[in-house]
């Protein structure tokens, strides 16, 4: 699949799979920064991406970030729209210091990784009464 991606700052490479069995590419901090402790913070990940129909860009810490820095998605993972690809588009790693230290991140460091994910829109068909049968409430499939 061929993606349009546009670095900020030419001196630092473009994203890379690491492996070949690898399905998401590395991101990195385009800027040296320090995140506050128990704050959050955004990593500006160099790249801006046309993301190709049909997809979505899905943005993550490195498994080792967390246990390496201290940091941490909030949210456990940031969406990247298809429509998000303007000059200014620059897409950001949203993290949270969870420590009570202040967590350098240093220019060039593979902080996050993205992932292409298909995806498509549903057309909402409303109706008065779903099935029946319930399987059970939030947590019971495995009961």
């Amino acid at each position: 699949m061929k993606v349009k991606i546009k670095r900020i700052d030419t001196s630092l490479p473009l994203p890379e799979y690491q492996t070949t069995g690898a399905v998401a590419f590395d991101l990195y901090s385009r800027v040296d920064m320090t995140i506050a402790p128990k704050s959050l913070g955004l990593i500006p990940t160099n790249i801006i991406v046309e993301i190709p129909k049909g997809y979505m860009l899905t943005v993550v810490t490195r498994s080792s970030t967390p246990k390496k820095k201290g940091l941490l998605v909030p949210h456990g993972i940031g969406i990247i729209d298809q429509d998000y690809h303007g000059e200014k588009d620059e897409i950001m790693l949203q993290i949270y210091n969870f420590t009570d230290q202040e967590a350098p991140v240093a220019k060039g460091e593979r902080m996050g990784q993205a992932a292409f994910v298909r995806v498509d829109q549903g057309e909402w068909e409303e109706v008065s009464e779903m099935k029946k049968d319930s399987r059970g409430g939030f947590g019971t499939t495995g009961q």
